[in-house]
C-alpha cells in the first residue's frame, strides 16, 4: 500500500517534532536510517533543515561500528534508529573505545522498544533525554513522543503525549465505542498529520479511516489520566492459546530483562490441542549461551504459566526488513517448515 502524503503533512510533523526534542541549530544528528523511510525522511532530514540543525550521514547502509565513530568523531548531540540499531551499536565488540559523551538526545521508533534497551541507551550510551516516538507512515508518521521532562518511568514505559494539533483516543474493536483511560483497545488518531488515503485504493483507506476521519492503527494500548498511552501490542499479533488472549510484547519486555539475552521475538504457532503455542527466538549476549530451560524457569517466576513459551530456539540473527524490523511473519514460516519436516522423520 502507498500511502499519500502531503507538504502540510510532513513539514509540520518533522517542525513538532524538532519543538519536543529542544533541538536547535546546535545540534548534531547521526542519521542511521534510510532517507527513503519516513523515519529518515521525516525526523531526520526535514526535522534538521527546519531548526537548522546539522545532519550526519555515518554510512550508505547501516554499519553499528560506523555508526558509533561518526557519533565520536562528529561529536554528534543526537541519534536516531529502531531498537536493532541500537542494540547492533551496544554489542559492537569495540563499543566502549568510542566516546559517546556527547549524545543528549535522539529517537528510537519504528518497533517496540523494550524498557530494559531504554535503559541501557540511556546510561552506557550517554544518551539521557533518548526519546521514544511512536506513529506509523500513514500518519506522517509521528503521533506520540516522550519528552525531555517526562518522569524516567513514563520515558521508558509509555510512548509520551500525542504531538499538538492531533487527536487520540482508544477504541473498542468490538462496539467501536471510545473507552475511558485505563481500559485497553485499539489506539486511533485523527488530524492534520493523517494521509490523504492508499493511492488509488479508495477500499482499503476506507477500512483504515472511519467516516469521522480516525485511523485506526492496529496497535493494542491503554491511555492513563495525562494522556499518555502505554502499547501493549499488536491487535494481528495476540497469540490464542487455550481460550487465553497473549501479547507478545509482554512477554518479549521480560525476555530482554534477562541479563544472558540481547534480543528476543515472541510469535505463535498453530498447535492441533491449544489453537496456538507459544515460541520464542532468543539471540543471545556475546558469548553466552542459556538453555531453554534456564529461559523458561526465568519466565515462570515472572508471568502466569500459560504465558511461559513452549519452543525456545537460540539464533544468531532474525530475518528483517531492510528498515531494521523484525519479519516475524518469516520467522513463523521457517519455524512451522522445520517443525514439521522434524515431525516427518519421526
Amino acid at each position: 500500500k502507498a500511502g499519500v502524503l502531503t507538504h502540510h503533512n510532513i513539514l509540520n510533523n518533522a517542525y513538532f517534532s524538532a519543538l519536543a526534542m529542544s533541538f536547535s541549530e546546535q545540534d548534531r544528528l547521526c542519521v542511521s536510517v534510510p532517507f527513503y523511510h519516513c523515519f529518515g525522511m521525516v525526523l531526520a532530514n526535514l526535522l534538521c533543515l527546519s531548526v537548522g540543525a546539522c545532519i550526519v550521514i555515518a554510512c550508505e547502509h547501516f554499519d553499528a561500528a560506523k555508526v558509533l565513530a561518526a557519533v565520536a568523531e562528529e561529536r554528534c548531540t543526537a541519534l536516531h534508529g529502531v531498537p536493532t540499531m541500537f542494540i547492533a551499536e551496544l554489542e559492537h565488540p569495540d563499543f566502549l573505545t568510542f566516546d559517546l559523551t556527547s549524545l543528549r538526545t535522539g529517537i528510537m521508533a519504528g518497533a517496540p522498544c523494550p524498557p530494559a534497551l531504554m535503559r541501557r541507551v540511556m546510561e552506557d550510551m550517554h544518551c539521557r533525554e533518548i526519546l521514544i516516538g511512536y506513529g506509523e507512515t500513514e500518519a506522517s508518521p509521528l503521533t506520540h513522543l516522550t519528552r525531555r521532562a517526562d518522569s524516567i518511568d513514563r520515558r521508558i514505559n509509555t510512548v509520551g503525549r500525542n504531538l499538538p494539533h492531533q487527536e487520540v483516543k482508544v477504541l473498542d474493536v468490538s462496539t467501536g465505542a471510545t473507552l475511558p483511560v485505563g481500559e485497553i483497545g485499539e489506539i486511533c488518531f485523527r488530524g492534520y498529520h493523517l494521509m490523504q488515503g492508499y493511492y488509488d485504493d479508495a477500499e482499503t483507506t476506507a477500512k483504515a479511516i472511519d467516516r469521522q476521519g480516525w485511523l485506526q492503527s492496529g496497535d493494542r494500548g491503554r491511555m492513563d489520566a495525562d494522556g499518555y498511552p502505554q502499547i501493549t501490542g499488536r491487535l494481528k499479533e495476540m497469540i490464542l492459546r487455550g481460550g487465553e488472549n497473549i501479547y507478545p510484547r509482554e512477554i518479549e519486555d521480560l525476555l530482554y530483562s534477562h541479563p544472558q539475552i540481547a534480543e528476543a521475538a515472541v510469535f505463535g504457532l498453530p498447535d492441533d490441542y491449544y489453537g496456538e503455542e507459544i515460541m520464542a527466538w532468543i539471540r543471545p549476549q556475546g558469548n553466552e549461551s542459556p538453555s531453554a530451560e534456564d529461559i523458561q524457569a526465568f519466565c515462570r517466576e515472572k508471568i502466569a504459566h500459560y504465558k511461559v513459551p513452549r519452543y525456545i530456539w537460540f539464533v544468531a540473527e532474525f530475518p528483517m526488513t531492510v528498515t531494521g524490523k523484525l519479519q516475524k511473519f518469516r520467522m513463523r514460516e521457517m519455524a512451522m517448515a522445520k517443525l514439521k519436516k522434524k515431525a516427518e522423520t519421526l
